[in-house]
């Protein structure tokens, strides 16, 4: 069995396989849900899209940095992510 790492996504704790993307464990954690990670200057949700870094759709926030790729960012154990869901 592959190694485990836990996270939290918007405050809830979440366990991927070792060397999963954030991106990744955020559609994991929406279910049937479109994945959010953002919105845009006119409010609309913006997900991932192109899922290599080119398109920054993905943009989250991660241990407190800002605009971080989650297609490019793979899962640590402790990380804390922030999606524009959890925004206030």
């Amino acid at each position: 069995m592959r190694e485990q790492v836990t996270l939290e996504i918007d405050g809830k704790a979440m366990k991927v396989v070792s060397g999963c993307t954030v991106a990744a464990a955020i559609a994991m954690a929406c279910g049937d849900a479109t994945p959010l990670t953002r919105c845009s200057v006119g409010g609309e949700a913006r997900g991932p899209l192109c899922g290599m870094g080119v398109c920054q759709e993905c943009r989250v926030t991660i241990d407190g940095v800002r605009h971080r790729l989650a297609c490019q960012t793979l899962c640590a154990t402790g990380m804390s992510v922030l999606t524009a869901g959890a925004a206030p």
